[in-house]
């Protein structure tokens, strides 16, 4: 089946189910939506119909990624139906990845071998050492998670498996992004991914545990100011990836730097298909795989509209030297009583960019000269183009 643009999947087997109470989780209210039952499982009946409708679609690569809620608590047997369905409706040659973000409290060895051996890349949430992350990370007991979260990715290493470590930054560690960042490195993790708490009350303040726009760029400043020292090539943090990414390749390698919300579908337990993982309400249920095909969702009036919000930028965004780095910001973070519609971490994005934009582009700058001086000038661009080197980006050596 043709289809009119590449999509990936971001599947919630489990729902909102959680076996954590994080005092900052925007996901946990939405088992309101399924009120028919406390526990919520995906069927293999749904799990069928998702892999093999999307694996029957044409795309580049096939992207599935399992979210909560907390995915693990499918247990290993899931997981082995999900792969064995992979294996049986992907076409000879299909790319397939999958994804897995996790709490860590549930990873067994025999989960962790089976993960490695069809290399699931994971996200393991750690805010940072025990008195943070344990501050709003506890079980449903109220005792904290961090002993068992080290313990969770202990056997994901003991197993080969690749994984990140994601860092909500709130009111818990926002003040602290350096101790942080050594604290991630002195554990010896190497992936980073640092992700802001932007939540509202029902007034449109701001959450007690959410950031404001300087807590954030003085953060990102902070991580910077530690990556830049020496760990550009050892180091890994995702948004500092995106940037190089954006200035080298002019590629949008996240959602939020798109101008365009329409890269994935997130799929709920029952086969209930949304726009976004910040947007799963019933106003913008799109339908329901089990009688909806990918094409039919694609085309959606509700899924369109939604998708262009992302550029609807107020006056100031537009005016904005930042605007094809920020582009605008991820609307979950635009107040929606604030008739401008500005990310409430504007002044934040903009005092990061202002510090770091001239370094970005100098290592930029590195990595074109690197390519260039091991690419043939009449081998294939890198960039895909299908010119030979010497005809695109060849012709200059900067980025871009």
């Amino acid at each position: 089946m043709a289809m009119s643009r590449p999509f990936s999947l971001l599947i919630k087997p489990a729902s909102a189910d959680c076996n954590l109470r994080c005092d900052y989780c925007f996901y946990l209210d939405r088992a309101e939506l399924y009120p028919q039952s406390h526990t919520h499982r995906m069927s293999r009946e749904v799990l069928e119909r998702v892999v093999g409708s999307y694996l029957a679609t044409e795309q580049p690569q096939y992207g599935f990624a399992w979210q909560g809620g907390e995915p693990t608590l499918m247990g290993l047997d899931f997981f082995k139906q999900v792969t064995s369905l992979q294996q049986l409706h992907g076409r000879r040659g299909a790319v397939v990845s999958n994804g897995l973000q996790t709490n860590g409290i549930l990873i067994s060895d025999e989960l962790a071998q089976h993960l490695a051996h069809f290399n699931f890349l994971l996200g393991v949430s750690l805010d940072g050492p025990a008195e943070i992350h344990d501050l709003y990370r506890r079980t449903v007991g109220g005792t904290g998670s961090h002993g068992k979260v080290l313990s969770g990715i202990d056997r994901l290493k003991n197993n080969g498996v690749e994984f990140n470590i994601l860092t909500l930054v709130s009111q818990a560690n926002v003040r602290r992004g350096a101790d942080i960042y050594r604290y991630l490195c002195g554990q010896g993790f190497r992936f980073h991914q640092y992700i802001e708490c932007v939540e509202f009350a029902d007034d449109g303040s701001l959450a007690p545990f959410a950031i404001n726009g300087e807590e954030w760029g003085e953060f990102l400043c902070a991580i910077f100011d530690e990556w830049i020292k020496g760990d550009v090539r050892s180091v890994s943090v995702r948004h500092f990836d995106n940037v190089l990414n954006k200035l080298v390749d002019g590629v949008n390698t996240v959602c939020k730097m798109g101008d365009c919300c329409d890269q994935y579908f997130v799929v709920e337990h029952n086969g209930d298909v949304y726009p976004c993982d910040f947007y799963v309400q019933s106003k913008l249920k799109l339908g329901n795989i089990l009688d909806t095909t990918w094409e039919e969702l694609l085309r959606s009036a509700v899924y369109r509209n939604f998708a262009v919000e992302k550029s609807a930028y107020c006056a100031e965004c537009s005016a904005c030297e930042f605007l094809n780095l920020c582009v605008g910001d991820c609307t979950k973070n635009r107040p929606a009583k604030d008739a401008t519609r500005l990310s409430v971490l504007c002044s934040g994005w903009k005092k990061f960019y202002g510090h770091t934009l001239e370094r970005f582009e100098g290592l930029a700058r590195q990595v074109v000269n690197e390519r260039h001086a091991t690419i043939g000038r009449n081998e294939p661009c890198f960039c895909g183009s299908g010119k030979k080197f010497k005809r695109c980006h060849g012709r200059s050596r900067s980025p871009g």
